[in-house]
């Protein structure tokens, strides 16, 4: 690819529909060798990208969930302790006793197990997606922040494994707490908004085909007014677009009221938004 429009025209041939700022900053990642951290609401497209993005470059797509309490041990390597137990258990049946031919084949490359983080490096071409890293802890990010600096990962009993070539990497938050500027830093930033009303009708319509322009509208026009309210959890696009393919299999061609509150536990995902909003969806559906 020669530029971010090259990228964009790609990325929208698998579906994604990315605006200028996103298409530059995805662009410049790519030929900068820099991780790209994506910032913004839940469902706003940041984990849509790195899967389009693997699509695009036809690269494998190596996903590492983040969650509180995980550890290098789940995010680079371990080792197979039951296979190892197994050879050492059949080098004695053998007869085998010397001491340090044992210990230098129980920590051979094919007992190693390669979490996500050594998975990326070892796999060229590839895009490694971080998600949700706001959900990790502290530690986390320090060893995370290491291994996309030098792009290198250290095992004691095999020494320095280096990328060939850097992965691709994007990693999310959804700004539940502040990441720490060191990995900030590290990475190019973007912040991910939600998009326009016609942006979205355009996701949905290229998303799901069989959705007519007027079902399409009647749901991006609700996201996009319940988007300016205080609700315990704000719909993004792809509440939208379950939404929209929950309508389309119950027949809707545009935003029937009946069939829009049977299906709303597609869009909204607590009681008491759901309540709120279900005595306005024939409101919703005269504005169209």
């Amino acid at each position: 690819m020669t530029s971010p429009s090259d990228l964009a025209e790609r990325l929208e041939a698998q579906g994604y529909l990315p605006d200028e700022g996103v298409a530059t900053a995805a662009y410049l990642a790519i030929v900068m060798h820099r991780p790209l951290f994506c910032e913004g609401d839940a469902g706003v497209g940041k984990t849509s990208l790195a899967t389009a993005l693997a699509a695009t470059l036809q690269a494998p797509l190596i996903r590492l969930q983040c969650y509180e309490g995980l550890d290098a041990a789940q995010a680079l390597y371990d080792w197979d302790f039951p296979r190892q137990l197994l050879h050492l258990r059949a080098a004695e049946a053998a007869g085998v006793t010397d001491a340090d031919r044992l210990e230098a084949e129980l920590y051979d490359r094919r007992f190693l197990v390669a979490r996500p983080l050594l998975q990326a490096l070892e796999t060229t071409p590839s895009v490694l997606l971080v998600d949700e890293v706001d959900r990790a802890d502290d530690e986390f990010e320090a060893f995370l922040l290491e291994v996309l600096s030098d792009w290198t990962i250290s095992i004691p009993e095999l020494g320095t494994i280096r990328a060939e070539v850097p992965p691709v990497v994007v990693v999310t938050s959804n700004r539940t707490r502040e990441v720490h500027d060191a990995l900030k830093r590290r990475c190019l930033y973007h912040w991910l908004d939600h998009p326009t009303f016609d942006r979205e009708v355009e996701i949905i319509r290229r998303r799901l085909p069989d959705v007519t322009q007027e079902l399409a509208e009647g749901v991006a026009r609700v996201a996009r007014d319940l988007r300016q309210e205080d609700l315990l959890k704000t719909p993004g696009v792809a509440e939208s677009l379950d939404w929209a393919e929950a309508l389309l299999a119950l027949g809707a061609r545009d935003l029937d009221p009946d069939k829009a509150a049977a299906s709303l536990g597609a869009f909204l995902k607590y009681r008491e938004d759901q309540e709120r909003v279900s005595s306005r969806l024939a409101e919703w559906a005269a504005a169209g």
